[in-house]
C-alpha cells in the first residue's frame, strides 16, 4: 500500500492591487505633479509681491505725462509713500515728513539723492512759487528706487 503524503491545497497569493504598490512610473508622474504644485506656489507668490512694484511703475509711467511740475512732484510723493506703506507698517512710513521722508528714501536707495540729489524737490518744490524742477532726473531716480530700491 502506498503511504499518503501530508499535501496541502494550493494556496494562491493575494490578486495585486490596482493602486498599490505603485509601478515607478506613478512614483515618477507623482513627483512630476509634486514638483509642479511648488513651483506654482512659488511663481505666485513672486507674482504678488512683485505687484506694488509692477503697479508703482505703471503709475510713475502715466505720470510723465503730467503738464504741471508741481502736481507732478505732490503725485509722486504720494506714489513713493503708497508704495511703501505696501512694503513695510504703516506706522514706519506714513508718519514720516520733509527730511526724515527724504531719509528713509535715500536708505531705501542706498544714496544721498532724496536729501542731496534730484529728489530734495518731493518736500520743497509744492510750497515755492517758483521752483526749478527736472522731472526727467526726478522720474529717472523714482524709477530707479522702486526698480532696485531695499524692500521688506
Amino acid at each position: 500500500m502506498q503511504q499518503q503524503l501530508p499535501l496541502r491545497d494550493i494556496h494562491l497569493p493575494e490578486s495585486i492591487s490596482f493602486l498599490w504598490p505603485l509601478a515607478p512610473g506613478w512614483w515618477l508622474l507623482l513627483a512630476l505633479l509634486l514638483f509642479l504644485i511648488l513651483v506654482s506656489i512659488w511663481l505666485h507668490r513672486l507674482r504678488k509681491r512683485n505687484a506694488a512694484k509692477r503697479i508703482a511703475l505703471r503709475k510713475l509711467k502715466k505720470l510723465e505725462k503730467a503738464d504741471a511740475p508741481k502736481k507732478l512732484v505732490q503725485e509722486i510723493s504720494t506714489l513713493l509713500r503708497r508704495f511703501y506703506i505696501t512694503k513695510y507698517p504703516r506706522k514706519e512710513v506714513a508718519s514720516l515728513t520733509g527730511e526724515d521722508w527724504l531719509a528713509f528714501l535715500d536708505n531705501q536707495l542706498g544714496e544721498q539723492s532724496f536729501t542731496a540729489g534730484e529728489g530734495r524737490c518731493l518736500i520743497d518744490a509744492p510750497y515755492r512759487p517758483d521752483v526749478a524742477i527736472d522731472v526727467k532726473a526726478l522720474l529717472k531716480l523714482c524709477r530707479l528706487l522702486i526698480k532696485k530700491g531695499k524692500h521688506k
